[in-house]
């Protein structure tokens, strides 16, 4: 069998380097060799706008895309949560490793702020709408950068408060004392789920890669982002969703929210486990996105895309 050094492509965060290294790490415990190759992406560059003013799809994943395509790299390796629904042709999804917390967190200065007016930070339109669905009397303003560069932004600050996906925090060890799990938020559709991809007619990488994939984390991930490509249809919108593993089901829960938070849709249901095959997985999260648009979503979403032109 031929051999290879297999290259792997990540963006140059702390986090990012910790994601890459351990799925080094336990390639190399397989048996294949690897070698690092970090890319600077322009999400990590352009700091200055809120990333839906951005235009770009797939901001923190197009640079390493493009190295991929020019055959610079053989995989990368992505926070699945920063991966747009529709890979690029010729790469593919390889392997979706177990998943690690799903939550938010509030990192905060002390939480009396929480019964009057606050200010909270955040980039992402789905926590902002979240908050402001919870806490109407509250401002929210961006924030920007990878998980250290927000961290030392909210202890400059005078915020009371900023969140940040559990995750990515407790990787790198950076979870402070001070914080809340927001367990009424519900998180970003493949939060805290790594995937790494590869090209399409790369059958070493594809082979080796098959040995890092997690089936029961695969089959959540999916049924989210499923869910979230039929709601939105190329727009960026508050969306989060959550699917589990209980027992011999899968519970999830899907929800839209308007940009300021004053409208919601949700939708809960339950899928039996067994016998489950990937165009059941499919047509699951598409049922349950078409019940939050038939519900009163696309007006929400007409709403969102008009607004964020």
């Amino acid at each position: 069998m031929v051999t290879k050094t297999i290259r792997i492509g990540t963006r140059d965060s702390e986090l990012a380097l910790w994601q890459a290294h351990t799925v080094q790490d336990t390639l190399q415990d397989l048996g294949y060799d690897t070698t690092l190759i970090p890319v600077k992406s322009t999400g990590d560059i352009v700091l200055d706008k809120p990333l839906y003013e951005l235009g770009i799809t797939g901001i923190f994943t197009k640079t390493l895309d493009i190295a991929m395509l020019t055959n610079d790299i053989d995989i990368a390796v992505h926070s699945m949560k920063d991966v747009p629904t529709a890979l690029p042709v010729g790469i593919v999804e390889s392997a979706i490793l177990e998943r690690a917390n799903v939550k938010d967190i509030l990192v905060h200065k002390g939480l009396d702020f929480l019964q009057e007016e606050g200010v909270i930070a955040t980039g992402s339109l789905r926590r902002q709408a979240q908050w402001l669905h919870k806490y109407p009397d509250h401002t929210v303003v961006d924030l920007r950068g990878n998980v250290n560069t927000r961290m030392q932004k909210l202890k400059d600050s005078n915020w009371n408060g900023a969140i940040f996906a559990a995750a990515g925090l407790e990787r790198i060890n950076l979870k402070p004392k001070e914080y809340l799990d927001l367990d009424w938020m519900i998180p970003a559709p493949a939060q805290g789920a790594m995937l790494v991809v590869a090209k399409e007619d790369d059958t070493y990488c594809l082979d080796a890669l098959s040995h890092l994939n997690h089936r029961d984390s695969e089959i959540c991930v999916h049924i989210e982002r499923t869910f979230l490509r039929t709601l939105e249809g190329g727009c960026t919108a508050p969306i989060g969703a959550l699917a589990e593993m209980q027992g011999d089901q899968i519970s999830f829960k899907g929800v839209l929210f308007s940009l300021d938070g004053k409208e919601k849709r949700e939708v809960l249901k339950t899928l039996k486990i067994e016998h489950i095959e990937d165009k059941d997985i499919e047509a699951f999260g598409i049922k349950c996105a078409q019940e939050v648009l038939t519900n009163g979503g696309i007006e929400i979403m007409k709403k969102i895309k008009s607004d964020l032109k």
